[in-house]
């Protein structure tokens, strides 16, 4: 082992460490996977929530395309998607959600249908 990796070390000043960049590609997964994770959110199939993400410097606009159960009180499961996804992007990515537009584009039931 190398006697220099045993002596501890000043960490530079907080502007001299460089930068930290979370691309919107790493947001979008985020906003997904909260908006998932709320009860009521539905999977289409094998798909869950879209999300696309927008903005620049500190802050990000999101748009979210997902289904909910049937039935469903779709006002409060959409208010509880808004407060999760943006709670999780936050304290994920340390970016402030400046906007955020979700679109309910199917209730799905809860039973698949008996007859297809």
């Amino acid at each position: 082992m190398s006697p220099a990796l045993d002596v501890p070390r000043e960490l530079a000043e907080p502007g001299e460490r460089g930068t930290l960049t979370i691309g919107h590609t790493v947001v979008r997964k985020v906003a997904q996977h909260a908006a998932d994770g709320v009860p009521g959110t539905a999977r289409d199939g094998k798909k869950g929530a879209k999300a696309k993400v927008g903005g620049h410097d500190n802050d990000v606009d999101l748009a979210l395309d997902l289904a909910l159960r049937y039935p469903a009180a779709v006002r409060a499961v959409v208010g509880d998607v808004r407060e999760k996804v943006t709670e999780e992007v936050e304290l994920l990515t340390g970016y402030r959600v400046r906007t955020l537009a979700v679109t309910v584009s199917a209730l799905l039931p809860d039973a698949p249908p008996r007859v297809r």
